[in-house]
């Protein structure tokens, strides 16, 4: 089964969780979302399944730099696109394991998905 984390490098969180998964010795391939920003298709289901109000990054600097506008079609407009012109936007790490699709790190909750 294939573990995805996507994320940005510099992000904490994903720093935390990209360890967590190595001193399990869990093998997983890292996506920079900046370098590789995921498809339409991919995000179309990422916000299916989790939704925009827990994909989007409303604590990032890009959030904050966004107008009224912007902000309201992140949320309630196309919001696929306005996270591929801003990956940075996407709340991280978003994990893919298997069934699993989840947003941010907790140890105990990836101890959960990896037993």
């Amino acid at each position: 089964m294939a573990t995805i984390i996507y994320g940005i490098p510099t992000c904490d969180s994903v720093r935390k969780a990209r360890q967590w998964l190595n001193a399990q010795d869990i093998e997983h391939t890292f996506v920079d979302v900046r370098e590789s920003t995921p498809s339409k298709a991919l995000i179309d289901e990422w916000l299916a399944r989790l939704g925009a109000e827990k994909l989007v990054n409303k604590r990032s600097t890009t959030w904050k730099n966004m107008s009224d506008i912007e902000r309201h079609e992140a949320q309630s407009g196309d919001t696929a696109a306005v996270l591929i012109a801003n990956p940075t936007l996407i709340k991280r790490p978003v994990l893919s394991h298997g069934s699993v699709l989840d947003v941010g790190f907790k140890a105990d909750t990836y101890r959960v998905y990896f037993q």
